[in-house]
């Protein structure tokens, strides 16, 4: 069976996205890119910034309550009923609570081919980026490079510290099958 969904998971500013769009360029088939940041920017203005949504503190900690919660199991339910349905999907991922998160996917994804990608950065060069990109809370590249990989089991991992996204997505495409 060919993968069906790649899930790439890494901290903030890893290079996750870059690795995704580059995997859309150079695989064969069409597959769509979707991750954490698309689903926040789904969510209601009023969610992006609620206790009771997500929150971001001013040192980069991200928590998130009950309603971001709700909206967080029928997102990865949507991304694996897409899957199903035949679309091949990449999904871009921050797992804030490591082992746990995983398993909500690996429920989520049971039945379908996928390549579990552990996307890491040292956390000084994803703090750097982090700067650059001048959309995030500084901080949240540091707090996350390390929390978003504990427990988790990958069948392939990267780094995108001095490896370019489109080596990277290379090395994520010849596991793909």
């Amino acid at each position: 069976m060919k993968t069906q969904v790649i899930v790439l998971n890494g901290g903030s500013s890893s290079g996750k996205s870059g690795i995704a769009r580059c995997l859309q360029a150079i695989l064969p088939d069409p597959w769509l890119a979707v991750g954490i940041d698309t689903m926040i920017q789904a969510m209601p203005t009023s969610l992006q910034i609620s206790e009771a949504g997500i929150t971001i503190s001013p040192d980069g900690e991200v928590s998130v309550g009950p309603d971001f919660r709700t909206l967080d199991a029928a997102w990865v339910e949507g991304v694996a009923a897409m899957a199903r349905a035949g679309a091949r999907v990449i999904v871009d991922e921050v797992f804030l609570g490591g082992a746990g998160s995983q398993q909500r996917w690996q429920k989520a994804l049971a039945g379908l081919d996928v390549l579990w990608v552990g996307v890491r950065c040292e956390s000084a060069v994803a703090a750097g980026r982090e700067i650059a990109r001048g959309d995030r809370v500084p901080g949240m590249a540091v707090l996350q490079a390390e929390v978003a990989h504990q427990g988790v089991v990958y069948d392939l991992e990267v780094d995108t510290t001095r490896t370019e996204s489109l080596e990277c997505a290379r090395i994520i495409a010849a596991h793909a099958g």
